[in-house]
């Protein structure tokens, strides 16, 4: 096995570290501290993401990386709050600070923190493009099973008419689950056609793999909603469990 060199300056290490401690904070705060909590745990995820995309592919690749994943983002949100296209009826509380077209900032540079090493995700997995980019979406869809009813129950956007929800998640309608879904894949299939290159992708593994396992604890200890919990550790489970797997074999 090729050992692959970390650059001796990759800022996205120490980023790494400080997305984990914010997120380990967040079950300890409530009210107007956590809600900034939130915006600063975005902040430095997408800011992990994006300096390892730069650092290991080029500032280019980085760039573009933003582009597709943070300008579909919005656009999707944007659209999806006037229409309910594709993900259903919301609104945004403005409780999540600075908004342009009515979506808050950070989320699309949620789209962009997760987006990346989803990507990375399904490439590891799969050869082909379209697997890549079915694999990806799924593990980037599956990751909104714990973030719509956390973000749901601290107030940060409401659903209405909820039909049809998943279990545990009264509030969440699964027509935002299959939303997701669409998007994702596009987003990750056209991230496809960005150059593959081989790096040191322990970062945004790393990430992924503690998004995975700190959202299964978080929901069934600290937030005491164990259905949710199982949900989404199944469904982002089909994808995280063999991943570590194939990050641990390599």
């Amino acid at each position: 096995m090729t050992l692959l060199r970390t650059p001796r300056r990759d800022p996205s290490v120490a980023l790494a570290g400080l997305t984990v401690l914010l997120q380990i904070g967040y079950p300890l705060v409530s009210g107007a501290p956590r809600n900034t909590l939130t915006v600063l745990t975005v902040v430095a995820f997408f800011t992990a993401s994006v300096t390892h995309a730069a650092v290991h592919r080029g500032p280019r690749w980085a760039a573009l990386l933003v582009l597709v994943t943070a300008g579909a983002g919005l656009v999707a949100e944007s659209v999806g709050t006037r229409t309910g296209i594709p993900f259903g009826d919301y609104d945004y509380t403005g409780s999540l600070g600075w908004q342009v077209l009515s979506v808050p900032v950070v989320v699309p540079m949620a789209w962009t923190m997760m987006a990346y090493p989803c990507l990375l995700v399904g490439q590891r997995l799969a050869s082909s493009r379209v697997v890549a980019a079915l694999i990806g979406g799924w593990a980037l869809a599956a990751w909104d099973l714990f973030l719509d009813p956390q973000m749901v129950e601290a107030g940060h956007w409401v659903w209405l008419n909820v039909q049809v929800s998943w279990p545990g998640s009264p509030d969440v309608p699964v027509s935002n689950s299959l939303g997701w879904l669409l998007v994702s894949v596009l987003m990750v299939g056209v991230l496809q056609l960005l150059p593959r290159r081989e790096a040191d992708d322990r970062v945004p593994a790393a990430l992924f793999l503690w998004t995975y396992v700190s959202s299964v604890l978080a929901f069934a200890v600290f937030f005491g909603r164990p259905v949710v919990a199982l949900v989404g550790g199944i469904g982002m489970g089909l994808v995280a469990v063999p991943y570590a797997r194939a990050v641990v074999r390599r």
